[in-house]
């Protein structure tokens, strides 16, 4: 029989009234911000740690080639418990979301087809986030996932506000020639993935290389193209499947990336 005395009652008290108190100051808020571009409606979704004061950095997330899915909204919320304000933007429109490859990949196509619209639909979504009052407007950066990781590149090409890009088993298109890149850029991708081939990485380091960007390319043997995704073999496509190794370093590497990049005085 276990007897706890007067005082290890009353600790025992403090201590489950202090995580109590922790756990009701510390809450994620999360809201969905309706704006729009180039006569397109589009609805993203915002999250923020409440518990967390005064301006901190922000995050654009930007979805895989299925739309703005729960999947987009939950790597959201785990930004904002890391203390940012994280906004997952809308690349196609409101309600533009779907399970079914063909759909995708037509909905990708179309906007990979123009690339000043394109990137010029990605920092619509990056400007609703440098506009919200919790956010440091002199400290943001984008992550994005497969269409959504070749998304974040493009903004790093376009000069976008950001200090800067992690792109997520996204293909990748070699920079301009002789156009700087001014952001960061962190590359994650598979080695076991058919649709970022070797070349391709060769091709976008080579082009970095040559305009003296800021860059790294962190290869996971063995992964294949979505392996952040825990739901990617739903898909029934060959070359999409989790690996969760994978998955747990890339968002590792991503934190030691960010830690770096809004360090005072960077």
């Amino acid at each position: 029989m276990r007897i706890l005395t007067t005082i290890q009652r009353g600790l025992m008290t403090v201590a489950i009234l202090a995580v109590a108190t922790a756990t009701s100051q510390a809450e994620i808020k999360t809201q969905e911000i309706s704006y729009e571009h180039d006569g397109q409606a589009l609805k993203g979704f915002l999250a923020w740690d409440d518990a967390v004061n005064g301006p901190r950095p922000g995050i654009l997330v930007v979805h895989e080639w299925w739309g703005l899915n729960d999947y987009a909204r939950k790597r959201t919320r785990q930004l904002a418990e890391m203390g940012y304000v994280a906004f997952a933007l809308d690349m196609y429109g409101v309600g533009k979301v779907t399970n079914e490859p063909v759909q995708a990949k037509e909905w990708s196509g179309t906007t990979r087809s123009n690339t000043q619209k394109w990137r010029d639909r990605a920092l619509a979504g990056l400007n609703v986030l440098k506009q919200q009052p919790n956010v440091d407007p002199n400290q943001l950066a984008a992550i994005g996932y497969c269409f959504g990781g070749s998304t974040v590149v493009q903004l790093a090409y376009a000069g976008a506000p950001v200090k800067g890009v992690v792109s997520f088993h996204g293909a990748l298109t070699p920079p301009a020639a002789g156009k700087p890149v001014r952001p960061q850029v962190l590359i994650c991708t598979g080695a076991a993935d058919s649709s970022i081939p070797a070349a391709q990485l060769e091709a976008f380091a080579t082009g970095m290389e040559a305009i003296q960007a800021r860059y790294e390319i962190i290869v996971f043997g063995g992964a294949r193209h979505s392996f952040t995704n825990p739901h990617a073999g739903e898909y029934g496509i060959e070359n999409i499947a989790y690996n969760a190794a994978a998955d747990r370093r890339s968002w590792a590497n991503m934190k030691l990336f960010f830690d770096e990049l809004f360090k005072a005085g960077q």
